[in-house]
């Protein structure tokens, strides 16, 4: 089976894309639901997490996500921090998760592929492209973000340019090109690969 990722910055769209992916019958691992799920039951990960952030951290064994976002978002260093703890347990998990499944190929929806290492255990990686000022008011809809604070989230993540260079395959999301025939043609080619 192939392994593929899907990336693309904040409010570019990935997820949409992964989304049709799915209902054309691929599987799909989303690395950012999949870590927030570990830090709530991998009894590891959560005393790591305990360990460098406290016990706040958790609140009735739960994680307190506003108090650890309070805390990596405007500090790089532990933003470093808990990822180097995350990451390793997501890259775990992925991989089995992979590893049992049964299509042409699966898919692994991560924001942060390369910037993680996660590229490393792929075959091939989709980029999703948008405009940064389509990105930014995304995002600012979704999140009920102000605009500093996108741009604050994007300047974490490795430059857009740069990363669509390296994927293998990109689909623009950036109305002005139907998405649903460029997913479409990629799932052709992705299903006539040979591993």
């Amino acid at each position: 089976m192939i392994k593929v990722g899907i990336t693309g910055g904040i409010g570019s769209g990935k997820s949409t894309v992964a989304k049709v992916f799915a209902m054309l019958g691929i599987p799909v691992y989303a690395a950012d639901e999949a870590g927030k799920r570990l830090m709530n039951e991998n009894m590891q990960l959560k005393e790591q997490v305990k360990f460098f952030f406290g016990e706040a951290a958790y609140t009735n064994g739960m994680l307190n996500r506003k108090y650890l976002a309070d805390i990596v978002f405007n500090n790089e260093e532990k933003l470093a921090q808990l990822n180097a703890v995350v990451h390793p347990a997501t890259l775990k998990d992925a991989d089995e998760w992979m590893n049992s499944q049964h299509s042409p190929y699966a898919l692994k929806e991560a924001a942060i592929m390369f910037e993680s290492g996660a590229h490393e255990h792929l075959d091939y990686v989709i980029g999703v492209f948008a405009p940064a000022a389509l990105r930014i008011q995304r995002a600012m809809q979704r999140d009920g973000s102000s605009k500093e604070q996108v741009i604050a989230r994007m300047s974490r993540q490795i430059n857009e340019t740069i990363k669509m260079r390296l994927c293998d395959f990109i689909i623009y999301n950036d109305e002005q090109q139907l998405l649903i025939p460029q997913v479409l043609q990629l799932h052709d080619t992705l299903t006539k690969v040979k591993k």
